[in-house]
């Protein structure tokens, strides 16, 4: 009977630590202080805090003091971290199909993109937490355009520029070199140097990352064409989140997915206000011809065969990508 009892205690003792044990969650990005998306974080995580009564903190490390998403992944392995704020393509390897809303030249408008979002961001966020990580949502980075320091038309131009491909993004380089260019890797942090320097002179980046990043002061050339859309997502690894009680676990769910929401929209109307910015900065707006446009959706067909053919993306998120894209066309052409 008293082992009985003193089993019962244990077990009680012990599920009581695992409810009211503190937990503070050491998160990095390379957003600064005081932008929009450390503004909106910050806001969650004290939310959390006091709907937790201080179980659950978050300590951010913002503005890349912990380095590019590269060295953020390995802070996490060695427990230095537990999590960050990542490009998508960086965190692919744990879960190869969240590359598929960065195919190239898929997406026509916005109008497409939040079709297609609203039937697949649930799938990519379940596949990234069976790889390994917790997210809340995506946060849309927009469309990524060529931006030069030549002038941009034609994709045959890119073989003569020295074009930046992030450096942990598989997907990013496997596309690139479709186009018949050997890309130069280097992490975000080290961009705008090799810019400066003539490293490289040509970059693939969304408006309001050319202007947060201050890439936008090398650049004098932007080619009107969205090559890919590319977002973010703020992660948390699975076994550390898993070790906040239930009832912990669903708060910081409900108010994380709450401030990505406000976050992925926000980010929406930034973007578009960037591109006016950069037209402001006596940065030319390079439009390619029609003959040209099909030269760079020939190559993008190809590139998307090659995610495919390299296992990279497999061919059955891309058939579903694809499809859905079609009905939200269809449905579309028969409304007008």
């Amino acid at each position: 009977m008293k082992k009985t009892t003193f089993l019962a205690l244990l077990i009680a003792s012990c599920s009581w630590a695992s409810i009211s044990t503190a937990s503070t969650f050491k998160v990095a990005t390379l957003s600064p202080n005081g932008s929009a998306w450390m503004n909106a974080m910050k806001a969650g995580a004290k939310e959390i805090n006091q709907r937790t009564e201080n179980r659950v903190k978050f300590k951010f490390y913002p503005g890349g003091v912990m380095g590019d998403d590269k060295a953020v992944l390995k802070k996490i392995r060695i427990r230095q971290l537990h999590g960050g704020a990542l490009m998508g393509g960086s965190i692919s390897r744990f879960y190869g199909d969240s590359q598929v809303y960065n195919s190239p030249l898929v997406f026509q408008n916005f109008n497409e993109v939040d079709y297609v979002r609203s039937k697949m961001d649930q799938k990519i966020i379940d596949g990234l937490e069976e790889g390994g990580f917790v997210s809340f949502g995506l946060a849309e980075a927009g469309f990524a355009y060529a931006m030069s320091k030549a002038k941009l038309t034609d994709s045959a131009d890119l073989t003569q520029r020295k074009v930046w491909a992030p450096s942990n993004d598989k997907a990013s380089l496997e596309i690139i070199r479709t186009y018949g260019i050997s890309p130069i890797p280097l992490g975000i942090p080290d961009v705008l140097a090799g810019l400066q320097t003539g490293i490289i002179d040509t970059v693939a980046a969304s408006p309001i990352g050319t202007l947060a990043l201050q890439w936008h002061t090398q650049i004098n050339h932007i080619a009107d064409i969205p090559l890919m859309y590319i977002y973010a997502l703020f992660v948390l690894e699975k076994k550390a989140f898993y070790r906040l009680s239930e009832n912990d676990q669903k708060i910081v769910r409900e108010v994380m997915t709450k401030t990505f929401i406000q976050i992925d929209k926000q980010n929406r109307k930034d973007n578009i206000a960037a591109l006016k910015a950069l037209q402001n900065q006596d940065i030319t707006i390079n439009t390619p011809s029609k003959a040209e446009r099909l030269v760079w959706n020939k190559k993008a067909e190809l590139a998307r065969a090659r995610l495919i053919e390299k296992g990279e993306i497999s061919k059955e998120i891309m058939s579903e990508f694809l499809q859905h894209l079609q009905t939200f066309r269809t449905q579309q052409a028969a409304s007008q």
